[in-house]
């Protein structure tokens, strides 16, 4: 357990699991999302960006003159709306499994070193064990930012690359740096990859022919991410 960490271990060992795949999913997400103005309708829970629509859900929003998160099932502006959704799916999820972070209406974040990167932890984990496409953070006034999940059939999802394994692999592991092992079985979950297990290694065959390696150091972190061939296939 990373001691230096804002968040409480249940925080932690639920979403650490999400992580890989989440950055993965993410950098699919920005990809297909142009960058540039956007509007927000949340009655109508749409949300445009540089002329792109998507059907959105609210997560919450940050204060950043005093460093407070607000989740939209606890805002008095957002709580009556449909798009509150994800917001309440996530409630229900902290109380089931005991993750504060998620029940309090209110989490005071501004004694953490860098609490806007504490913000984006919380929404990336949010993101994680609703099993978003994405997730989205804008500024929506002067000293507030809001944080929306895509909740539309357009957004692609990610399929795992050897090429970009071992970028994903590394980052997911870095977010709470707790547990690469989660990390990389919850990897292999999200995508329903076999795995084999051997001593201080992960093996999994990914699509397109190729297996992955991945071999841990005597510290339990990711020591090496090695790609192969699938014995008698050429990789695709």
């Amino acid at each position: 357990m990373n001691t230096n960490s804002p968040f409480s271990e249940a925080f932690v060992s639920l979403t650490e699991p999400h992580a890989a795949w989440g950055a993965e999913q993410l950098e699919t997400f920005n990809a297909f999302l142009p960058t540039g103005p956007w509007t927000a309708d949340l009655e109508q829970r749409r949300y445009r960006q540089s002329g792109r629509d998507l059907r959105i859900s609210i997560l919450g929003s940050y204060d950043e003159s005093d460093g407070t998160w607000l989740w939209g099932w606890a805002n008095p502006g957002f709580r009556e709306l449909p798009a509150v959704e994800a917001a309440e799916a996530v409630r229900q999820f902290g109380h089931a499994h005991g993750v504060r972070e998620f029940t309090e209406e209110v989490l005071d974040l501004s004694a953490c070193a860098r609490p806007r990167m504490a913000v984006e932890t919380l929404a990336f984990g949010a993101m994680g064990i609703l099993r978003a496409a994405g997730y989205i953070g804008v500024q929506a006034s002067p000293s507030t930012r809001l944080y929306m999940v895509p909740d539309d059939p357009q957004v692609p999802w990610a399929t795992p690359d050897p090429v970009t394994l071992p970028r994903m692999l590394v980052a997911g592991a870095g977010v709470h740096g707790s547990s690469a092992h989660a990390v990389v079985t919850g990897y292999c979950d999200h995508h329903e990859l076999a795995r084999r297990h051997g001593s201080g290694r992960i093996s999994t065959d990914l699509p397109g022919g190729t297996t992955a390696e991945i071999s841990f150091d005597d510290a339990g972190r990711i020591g090496s991410v090695e790609i192969g061939a699938l014995a008698g296939q050429k990789p695709r």
